[in-house]
């Protein structure tokens, strides 16, 4: 027998308990439902006709007191409807006569009751021949007794049925109880002998299914030495065989890889030593799992060692051990500027500078495994910047008075030979101003960007209100926006906390940005500056309408001389942004931009919101 059948037959047996158990107690409700119904038509109609018969008789003794009393009319009319009323709920006892000695009453009343009838017209008569008096002592005489006679008999009716019902109440209430112990009795033997079938069917069916599972979990653990046997010819015994042949398959293949995957091991592990960077690989829990020579020289711990540990206990570096964990939590590598994702180490007295990328490693349904840290030594690098640096200074430096001079002299000479220079000895004039010009502000940019970077710059950081930044940078552009017909507007909102930079800096970045937005925004466009608050700090925001940047240069437009090769970008030295980035970075912010080509641009800066400093006002300068 399948396993199917199995199941069929057991459930089959405890339907079939059910099927008796609901059968039953329908028959139950059916026997009580005629009990209750007996009640309803034999007894419950009689007593409400009774009931009904006291009123109309009392309405009517009433009725005849007030023909007495000289209301002839109203007393004949109420006499007469309730006569009616009394002959229709008479014949409705009649109708439904079920009791013993309940037609002999009915009998009674129904004789009594015409006698009352011809007595009140009798008393009509005495009325109109004897007078008032001789009408009331034939009442007394004659109809008080009859009505007394008919009431009487209309009550001993109720009580006939009221007593009937009583005992009809405690026969259904007998059926009821019968019908309760029955019907637990029934459910309880029907319960047991479902427990019976499903304790039954739970042994066959869940003891192999345990043998099953301890097997899989013996596999699972690496021992595929499992025998199997299902005293049965089902389906749980066709699955128990195909575990062993799994079993037996996965210990052929484990033979098999075991070697290829030390092998693999061995070959990565190998890969990760040959590299000359420093590569530390940690798993979900930051625990070491790999770590090559060049990783254990630059963080100074033994390779060996390391492995199993917490990053954090075998590398100090709280940056670094944050930046790790915020890559396992947040699943991406994190996103961090070169200041941000440079290391700097001390070693014999002598600094090393290491740039660290940090990377995720996923499975393929994105579970997380680990991250993997690479440190880059830039020591050579950095240094041959700063020798670049030194350079740059000195030969700014250098270049800026002979520039002066030759400014000097170029003016000097402008001014002498004012309408003595031809059209043409003019043009020269006129051009070489523009060169020097152009290469006294390009000597000054670099000269301003060379102490940035090597931190001689000094910064005065001071609270001001963003309002008053912006103020004071948009001033200078007004007249050629309007001259360019751009619509040049701030919207800072109210409450935004002052800043605590040094206002000059800031001033000189957003002047930049703002100097940039209109050289590469037409006529009829905007550039619109607006703040709000990101934290502990201020993000500022330069948005214009104008060409945008290509997604080729987005990636270096903050780099040394780039321009974007636009016809418009002529007179610039490309440092202007560079400096910008120096600026935001040495206030601890950063700086950005989300443009498309067509679409304009954002640039984006964030700088440290001020704590509990009194902020400079605008005084509308």
């Amino acid at each position: 027998m399948n396993l199917r059948s199995k199941i069929l037959i057991g459930f089959g047996a405890t339907l079939l308990l059910v099927v008796v158990v609901w059968v039953w107690a329908i028959y139950n409700l059916q026997q009580l439902g005629i009990a209750s119904d007996a009640i309803l038509r034999e007894n419950y109609r009689s007593i409400l006709a009774a009931e009904n018969m006291i009123d109309t008789i009392e309405r009517q003794d009433s009725a005849s007191l007030l023909f007495l009393l000289g209301y002839h009319a109203e007393g004949l009319e109420q006499f007469r409807r309730n006569e009616a009323e009394f002959l229709q709920w008479l014949a409705r006892a009649k109708d439904n006569i079920t009791v013993e000695g309940e037609a002999a009453i009915l009998e009674e009343i129904e004789t009594e009751y015409l006698a009352f009838l011809t007595a009140f017209s009798q008393l009509r008569d005495r009325e109109s021949a004897g007078g008032e008096e001789a009408a009331q002592t034939y009442y007394l005489e004659a109809v008080l007794p009859l009505f007394e006679t008919v009431r009487d008999r209309s009550i001993a009716l109720r009580e006939l049925n009221q007593g009937a019902m009583v005992a009809a109440s405690q026969r259904t209430q007998q059926i009821a109880g019968r019908a309760v112990w029955s019907t637990v009795g029934v459910g309880v033997i029907a319960v047991l002998l479902g427990l019976a079938f499903s304790f039954r069917l739970s042994r066959i069916l869940v003891g192999p299914l345990h043998e099953m599972a301890a097997a899989a979990d013996r596999i699972a653990e690496g021992d595929y030495d499992v025998e199997l046997v299902v005293d049965s010819q089902d389906e749980l015994a066709d699955l128990a065989q195909r575990i062993m042949t799994m079993s037996y398959k996965l210990k052929t293949f484990h033979r098999l890889n075991v070697g290829q995957m030390i092998a693999e091991k061995r070959r990565s592990e190998a890969i990760i030593r040959s590299i000359t960077d420093g590569v530390v690989v940690v798993d979900a829990e930051m625990k070491i799992v790999a770590v090559n020579p060049g990783a254990a020289h630059i963080l100074r711990f033994g390779a060996h060692e390391a492995i199993g540990k917490h990053f954090f206990d075998v590398v100090e570096n709280q940056h670094l051990y944050e930046c790790m964990r915020m890559a396992l939590t947040d699943e991406r590598a994190p996103q961090l500027s070169d200041q941000e994702a440079l290391l700097t180490l001390e070693e014999d007295e002598h600094v090393h500078y290491y740039h660290f990328d940090i990377t995720p490693v996923k499975t393929e349904s994105g579970r997380m495994l680990g991250v993997v840290l690479l440190l880059q030594d830039i020591t050579k690098l950095k240094k041959l910047d700063q020798l670049k640096s030194e350079f740059v200074a000195t030969a700014s430096h250098e270049l800026r008075t002979p520039l002066t001079g030759m400014a000097m002299s170029i003016g000097l000479l402008d001014e002498s030979t004012q309408g003595k220079l031809t059209e043409r000895e003019s043009e020269l004039l006129q051009a070489a101003q523009e060169d020097v010009a152009r290469l006294r502000a390009l000597v000054n940019d670099l000269l301003d960007l060379s102490k940035i970077e090597s931190g001689r710059m000094e910064m005065e950081p001071e609270a001001i209100t963003v309002d008053l930044l912006v103020t004071k940078a948009l001033r200078p552009f007004h007249e050629q926006a309007t001259q360019q017909n751009v619509a040049l507007t701030a919207q800072i909102p109210d409450g935004l906390p002052s800043v605590q930079v040094d206002p000059t800096k800031i001033a000189w970045v957003l002047t930049n940005l703002i100097a940039n937005a209109l050289r590469y925004t037409d006529a009829g466009g905007e550039i619109r500056i607006t703040a709000d608050q990101a934290g502990e700090r201020v993000a500022i925001a330069v948005t214009d309408t104008g060409a945008g940047i290509p997604l080729e240069y987005q990636s270096k437009i903050f780099d040394k001389f780039v321009q974007v090769k636009d016809k418009r970008a002529v007179g610039g030295s490309g440092l202007g942004l560079a400096i910008s980035r120096e600026i935001v970075n040495a206030h601890g912010g950063t700086i950005w931009v989300d443009s498309a080509p067509g679409e304009g641009s954002v640039f984006t800066f964030t700088v440290p919101a001020a704590t509990d400093r009194p902020a400079e006002q605008s005084t509308g300068d």
